[in-house]
């Protein structure tokens, strides 16, 4: 079994005392490893490119809950509208009216997080706090059919410094508490994405409910 039974045993309690959902980051790893962690009770995983995610889904049981966690590009959500259940990067408003229109002509409401760039890495995607405001301001005066808003998602700077990174954090937090009061239609605040191996113990002191975790998991990637 290529998967790190002890490590998924461990991460299940540490998350249970918080509260938080566990999402196993599958990408690039084989349905075989999938399936082996779902025989051990997980259900959310996710996925970075939606080809792998596409050719994925109809080799694993129908009740994975799957979330699309890289960065999506318009022309590639007709993909995976018809069965993702949560997106967690939408990053421009462009995206997010792209996922409504789809998700009507699926006949499905889909759950969406904001992505908010608060690394110190311009290669990260997302929005800023001013964008965040204006993307919600717009949301809330036209809101999109078929798509809800459930929160936001957030990666950190690639770094060592656990004052840095706990400090990106804090700030996603106070971003989210900032807009959880918002309570229009299609507006529901709940989630809070942020963490990965790396750092998901300074995510979770932050206040994430949902945390990326792949490599502790399935081992270093391909």
């Amino acid at each position: 079994m290529a998967i790190n039974v002890a490590a998924y045993n461990l991460i299940r309690e540490e998350l249970a005392e918080s509260g938080a959902t566990l999402v196993a980051v599958s990408k690039t790893k084989p349905a075989s490893d999938i399936q082996a962690l779902y025989g051990l009770g997980q259900r959310d995983f996710g996925e970075n490119y939606v080809q792998e995610l596409v050719d994925k889904v109809p080799q694993l049981p129908q009740d994975i809950r799957w979330h699309f966690i890289g960065h999506l590009q318009s022309n590639k959500v007709k993909y995976i509208v018809p069965f993702v259940h949560l997106i967690h990067g939408i990053d421009s408003e462009k995206l997010l009216r792209e996922v409504s229109k789809q998700a009507v002509k699926n006949n499905r409401n889909i759950d969406v997080l904001l992505q908010v760039h608060i690394a110190q890495e311009e290669t990260k995607f997302g929005l800023d706090a001013g964008e965040l405001g204006g993307l919600l301001n717009n949301f809330e005066a036209e809101p999109l059919p078929g798509v809800r808003i459930r929160g936001l998602m957030g990666m950190a700077s690639f770094s060592g410094n656990k004052d840095v990174v706990g400090a990106e954090f804090r700030y996603l937090r106070s971003l989210f508490d900032q807009h959880a009061a918002r309570t229009s239609e299609g507006l529901l605040f709940d989630l809070l994405s942020m963490g990965m191996s790396g750092d998901y113990q300074l995510a979770l002191a932050a206040g994430s409910n949902l945390v990326r975790i792949g490599s502790l998991l399935f081992g270093a990637r391909n």
